[in-house]
């Protein structure tokens, strides 16, 4: 049995333009047998019509479809009783604002796959758009770099740079990139500003995807103990670049202890953080990593304060918070934003967010869509991360228990939900959604 399959339009915000499959993928799916429908839409990165010329039908009603495919989440609305979706739900962490959803999926008797547990034995992630945050969010930076610094009265190459968006596509984002570096290598940059540092929290997808834009830059890496004896004066020609990875970030609390990277998952609250060392000597700092709050914090209000009462201003000008918890790793980042303006000021004094580049404080990105600026090339690769699911996805009975289901293990492992039943690794989520209802 081939079920027909159903691709949603997105609407969650005006920037999300992403597809879960693109027209390639869907023709290879129709020459196999598998009917798709896609519902239309006015901004989707790819036109109905190229859909259509696939072989899917354009339809605004995806009831037909037993299983559905999204990027975001699916509105309560457009649940359909025993059906399956496929997407970024966003509740794994408990997050209030989506347990209604949940709650109306459970009663509709529904099944939910989420993206983000789509993982191999070891945990890491099958089908992302990491890489994608990490190009776009790398880019943004630089370009508030570049603003932040003009208002500071410097005239550098980052000034040239637009946002992400701005640029038809990566080629185009690489060149404009390229041509600041040829500046920086033959002009230099002015000696106030150097050593120009950039850090980057974490080294997975993201962090890979934002340092692929950082490295067309000239620079030097250096490993998070030589930063910390780095000399004031340094080559103008060129930045630095550090990396920081867990054993950077905190410490054991029994300093007698050595660091172990399995037991700080397991047990964080055995270490402290220790990241606040390096915070004085970054210009910018890129976060990439997974928090929850068990962990420890990267960045602190409290540190910040600490920075900003010296009697000079610090060197620390923009704060990439890519992974973008909103009062999480990057304790600053008090809210959300979007491409067309995507950064604002952490006005340290009175602990407040104060839109664009100019104030007291680090200037902040904090976009959590940002491989929506880049909606063919995230939707590209994403789909073809996701395409070898598809068949057992279509295939397979839903009707047959959960432990029955002949599920593809890094799927089955993603179901959060089944037929109305929260899963049994996910089981905790109930007591969410009892405090959302409560709430």
């Amino acid at each position: 049995m081939t079920l027909k399959l159903g691709i949603r339009r997105e609407d969650k915000s005006v920037w999300e333009r992403r597809v879960p499959l693109t027209p390639d993928h869907v023709r290879r799916l129709v020459k196999d047998g598998v009917p798709v429908v896609v519902q239309p839409s006015k901004t989707r990165v790819f036109p109905d019509e190229a859909y259509r010329e696939a072989g899917a039908e354009i339809e605004e009603d995806l009831s037909s479809c037993p299983v559905v495919l999204a990027v975001k989440e699916i509105p309560s609305s457009l649940f359909v009783s025993d059906h399956v979706y496929v997407c970024f739900a966003h509740v794994i962490k408990g997050q209030p604002y989506n347990m209604p959803m949940l709650r109306e999926l459970l009663d509709s008797g529904g099944t939910l796959i989420d993206y983000e547990k789509v993982t191999d034995g070891q945990g890491r992630r099958l089908i992302f758009f990491g890489r994608h945050a990490g190009l776009a969010g790398m880019m943004d930076s630089l370009w508030a770099l570049g603003r932040r610094l003009e208002t500071e009265g410097f005239d550098t190459p980052f000034s040239a740079l637009r946002p992400t968006h701005c640029y038809q596509n990566l080629d185009e984002i690489k060149q404009a990139v390229r041509e600041v570096g040829l500046k920086i290598a033959d002009a230099g940059l002015p000696p106030a500003l150097t050593p120009m540092v950039f850090g980057f929290a974490g080294y997975g997808n993201v962090s890979l995807g934002a340092q692929e834009i950082f490295d067309l830059l000239p620079h030097q890496e250096v490993a998070p103990e030589q930063l910390l004896k780095l000399p004031k004066t340094n080559n103008r020609q060129e930045l630095v670049k550090v990396v920081f990875k867990e054993k950077h970030m905190v410490q054991r609390a029994d300093p007698k202890a050595p660091f172990d990277l399995q037991e700080y998952y397991d047990h964080p609250e055995r270490y402290k953080p220790d990241f606040d060392q390096y915070v004085p000597l970054l210009t910018v700092m890129i976060n990439c990593i997974y928090w929850a709050p068990q962990y420890p914090r990267l960045i602190t209000k409290t540190r910040l304060r600490e920075l900003y009462a010296g009697q000079s201003p610090p060197r620390l000008r923009v704060i990439g918070d890519v992974s973008c918890d909103v009062e999480g790793a990057v304790e600053c980042t008090l809210k959300c934003t979007q491409p067309g303006e995507p950064v604002f000021v952490y006005r340290v004094q009175d602990d407040a967010a104060v839109m664009g580049v100019k104030g007291e404080g680090p200037v902040v990105l904090a976009v959590d869509n940002l491989p929506c600026e880049l909606p063919m090339e995230s939707s590209q690769d994403f789909g073809d991360a996701l395409m070898p699911f598809i068949p057992a996805l279509v295939e397979v009975d839903f009707t047959q228990p959960f432990e029955k289901l002949d599920l593809p293990v890094p799927i089955k492992r993603a179901t959060i939900a089944h037929r109305g039943v929260l899963t049994p690794d996910y089981g905790y989520l109930s007591s969410h959604i009892d405090k959302a209802q409560g709430d």
